[in-house]
């Protein structure tokens, strides 16, 4: 009994550092929360989803209020990335996950929906990973020509994405922004958080609609502690070394991400 007391103690200990990590570094915190969740707090995966939604979107809103007033967020093209990825987020919560059967079959091989979420979160991990190692490039608006035409296409396919493992997918939202629009790396950090802000929420709206039960009170202190943590983590900003903190975390990621996908497996 006190062993579990202990770990959950742990779990919304984690929160904090969440919170601190996307404080510190302006994203990737986030790709923890389902496993703290699963893990720590023995929530259901399926359920430890949604709640990642709402902490994620909570979180995100915290930085895209911040970087709207300092003018580094780009509306129009936020919206056309947001409609799209709106519309499949909430479609997956709300149709797509519920549908899935507990168990299954694919190639013979026997699955269950839990192994598909946390196996689906684990390689999530190892690429947001990769891309925290090896950093982003900065651009311009004048380099090349924007291809408009696919940022609705790549918003439908992240909200896909953040519909079924409950991340946020900056890691895959940033580097369309800067390289189909051309947009300047710190507005597209700022355009991302809000994107993530309203498709995560929009999302965990979609579970209110099923036969879900929420609990309100893990949730609740889960998401204000992280929402702590991240105070905490933007004023250690000031002294820390991003880019370097932001690699070290990435290969913490992608020892978890790889840990996760062998338990599963195993």
């Amino acid at each position: 009994m006190e062993s579990l007391e202990l770990i959950g103690i742990l779990g919304y200990a984690a929160a904090v550092v969440v919170g601190l990590v996307l404080g510190l570094i302006g994203g990737g915190g986030s790709i923890l929360t389902v496993p703290v969740l699963v893990y720590l707090l023995k929530v259901d995966a399926e359920m430890a989803t949604a709640y990642s939604l709402f902490v994620v979107g909570i979180s995100a809103a915290f930085g895209a209020v911040q970087n709207y007033r300092n003018g580094l967020v780009d509306m129009k093209t936020g919206i056309i990335f947001a409609l799209p990825s709106l519309a499949a987020v909430y479609a997956t919560r709300r149709w797509m996950i519920p549908a899935i059967p507990d168990s299954f079959e694919i190639l013979g091989l026997g699955l269950t929906k839990n192994l598909l979420i946390m196996g689906l979160f684990a390689l999530l991990m190892i690429a947001a990973s990769v891309s925290m190692i090896r950093g982003r490039k900065e651009t311009t608006q004048e380099e090349g020509q924007a291809n408009w035409w696919l940022v609705p296409i790549e918003g439908a396919l992240v909200g896909v994405l953040t519909g079924m493992v409950g991340a946020g997918g900056g890691f895959l939202i940033i580097p369309a922004l800067v390289v189909l629009v051309r947009m300047p790396m710190k507005t597209a950090v700022g355009t991302s958080l809000m994107i993530i802000a309203f498709k995560s929420l929009i999302g965990f709206i979609g579970d209110l609609g099923t036969d879900k039960v929420m609990d309100w009170t893990l949730l609740g202190l889960f998401t204000a502690l992280t929402v702590a943590g991240i105070l905490i983590g933007m004023q250690l900003a000031k002294r820390v070394d991003g880019k370097s903190l932001k690699k070290g975390f990435g290969y913490f990621v992608l020892v978890m991400g790889t840990f996760i996908l062998l338990k599963e497996i195993m």
